[in-house]
Order: C-alpha cells, then structure tokens, then sequence
C-alpha cells in the first residue's frame, strides 16, 4: 500500500524549488501544487507534499538544513563518510573497529582524524602585535610534524592488518594530520567535511573525574551540530552495534520524533526494547499532561518504527543524574540515546547539558543526535 502525501510546508514557488531539490538529495519524494503552470512566479502558495512515511526525515531536513545543505564541492564519497577522531591509545582503536563495523554496513568509508598542538608556537604566542618564533626550533617543529604523520601511518597499517586478518570488514580509509586544539580541529574539519557519524573513544567513568575540564568529547557533544556515537572503554562490540536494550531521553517535542527516527534509520534495531523516559529539568508539564505526551510519542513510535518494542517510563525527579542512575541500575541499557540541544557558552559553564552529565557518570556508549 502506497503512503498518501501530506503537506510539509508551504512556500512561494522558488522556495518550493529549492526545498524540493534537498528533500529529493535525501531520496525523498516531492510534489509540488498549487503552482500557476502558465506564470509560475505569480504563485504565492506552493504546497510541498511528500509520503507521510518520510515526514520524520524531512522534518530533520527542514530544521536543521545546515546538516543537510547541497554543496557541489563535496562528492558523494566526503558527504557520506564516517569520522573517528585518535590519539592512537586503544580506546581510539576499539572505536575505529565499531566506525568501520557501521561503515560497512552503510556502505561508506572512515577517516582518521589527528590533531596536534605545538608546543613552540603555542608557548610563545603574547598579547602583542608580533610574535615570537625561535628560528632554531623550526627543526624541532618539523620533526613533531613527522611523529605525528609517522604515529597516523603506524595506527592506519596496524587496522589495515586487521582488516587483512578478516577481524573487521574491509572499508576504505583516509587519514587527515592537522595542527590545532583537539575539539577545535574535529568540529572545524566535520564542519566541512559533513561526517555521517563521528565515532569517539572514551575513559571508564572511574577515570574521567580528572577530564570533568577540558574533555574533548564533551566539547564537540556541546559545541557541534554532529550525531556523535561515544564507546566507552573497555568496548563490547556486539552490544553496541546490535543493542537490545535501549534508553531515549525524550523532550516531548517534535525533536522525539526526528531524533528517533535517526537512530532507528542508522542501527535498523531488531526486537530491541526502546525504554522512552523524559527527565523534567523544569516543571514544564503537569504528571497529567507528561504523562498524555509520552503515550502519544510511544503510540506513534509503535505505529512508525517496526520490530522494536516501545515502552513509555514515568519520571517525577528532576535530578537528571540521580534518576538515570537508578534507570540503569533495573534495566541495564546497551546504549543511551540522546537528542542534543546546543547551547551557548555561558549556558554550558553553569548548566551543561544532558548529553554532557551523562557522558561523566556512565559507561554506557551513548548516541547524541542533533536536533
């Protein structure tokens, strides 16, 4: 049975266009109506239609068109890439093995991003006009230039020998060595190069007290507009590619829906439990109403999103950190999925966001989703 089309948005004729040709980018369908075929210009009402089955993706489209902006610089291949950040410890390798797991799968490529800093330039940078550079430590900086290439070329060769041994699937690989801040770099280069997922290596909760400042991963979970995949060392590779048992933190938004639709479109779960829980940070709704929302969300997600088990959880804390807590404690989630607001820099100082906290309290591999 075909699904009827419905009404995404309503726009004067040249708008249409150009919505119609992102949505179609996406391999969605587009009609247009209400078009004057002999004056077209002249049409102040174009109705763009698509399946009612791609409304969530389309409405992802529509908000957040920064994510899905047609850029002929980029090719196929760029677009449709999956980018993992190393430093080349282990936890950087077990993430690049689930990069490449989901790579093949989805039929694109990886690329491993280094970002260095250097120490000369970076000690000697003042509040001046001028700035001072030794010209005997031009050679040092060449040759941690090439410890840094050398580094990148050992870690590549070693999963290529991996690959080799057939304990992961053999997808293409590219390798990019920039100078910069870590969270710099990855959010400037994603930026550009428009990652289908970033995938981030992270410590055990028991050893990321002492990154609670100045966490790379949380900085680019803050500062970026990525669907960021973190896997928490030590990585348990069927769990995380295959989870059964998932938790969604819901806003009660339309934001639900297209982040949902997200993760169901990237890990196509099967027979997988999809616990919906809403944690108030303020007394937004009544219980009554919270309540009525949920089951909306979870009556919708059971109609639009097959082989997988909803259930709605009714939270009444609003100590985000405690109640999550607790969750995990009964139920023992395999990934945590979590629809990413961003904020701005005086907001994150005081208030971080959910993503942020839960990043430091679990070990649990999380899925962040832009919305």
């Amino acid at each position: 049975m075909s699904s009827r089309y419905i009404t995404v948005a309503i726009h004067t004729y040249d708008k249409a266009l150009a919505l119609r040709a992102l949505l179609e980018s996406e391999g969605i369908k587009v009609e247009l109506n209400n078009v004057n075929l002999e004056v077209p210009g002249l049409s102040s009402g174009v109705r763009v239609r698509i399946p009612e089955t791609d409304l969530p993706l389309a409405l992802r489209i529509i908000e957040n068109k920064e994510l899905f902006r047609l850029d002929p610089s980029h090719d196929g291949e760029e677009k449709h890439s999956i980018l993992v950040p190393v430093d080349f410890s282990e936890r950087s390798f077990a993430a690049a093995k689930i990069a490449a797991l989901i790579a093949a799968k989805k039929k694109e490529g990886i690329t491993f991003l280094y970002s260095y800093i250097d120490p000369y330039i970076a000690g000697n940078v003042q509040f001046s006009d001028s700035l001072s550079y030794e010209i005997g430590e031009s050679g040092a900086r060449e040759q941690m230039v090439s410890n840094a290439r050398r580094l990148m070329e050992n870690f590549k060769e070693r999963f290529r020998s991996a690959m080799k041994k057939g304990e992961i699937p053999v997808v293409g690989i590219s390798q990019v060595v920039v100078e910069g801040v870590p969270e710099d770099s990855i959010i400037e280069y994603a930026k550009s190069s428009l990652p289908s997922l970033i995938v981030m290596g992270t410590r055990g909760a028991d050893q990321k007290e002492s990154d609670m400042i100045g966490s790379v991963t949380a900085e680019v979970l803050d500062q970026g507009r990525f669907t960021v995949l973190t896997v928490p060392e030590p990585a348990d590779l069927a769990k995380q590619l295959s989870p059964t048992n998932i938790l969604f933190m819901s806003n009660l938004d339309q934001d639900d829906i297209l982040a949902m639709d997200t993760m169901y479109r990237m890990l196509s779960p099967t027979n997988a439990n999809v616990s919906i829980v809403h944690i108030p940070k303020k007394r937004r709704f009544s219980d009554s109403s919270a309540d009525k929302a949920m089951r909306r969300l979870g009556d919708y997600c059971t109609a639009n999103f097959k082989n997988v088990h909803f259930v709605t959880v009714p939270v009444r804390q609003e100590d985000s950190e405690k109640e999550f807590a607790m969750l995990n404690d009964q139920n023992h989630y395999d990934l945590i999925v979590v629809p990413n607001r961003r904020k701005n820099a005086f907001s994150r100082l005081f208030n971080p966001g959910l993503a942020h906290k839960i990043l430091f309290c679990s070990d649990i591999p999380m899925l962040v989703i832009p919305v």
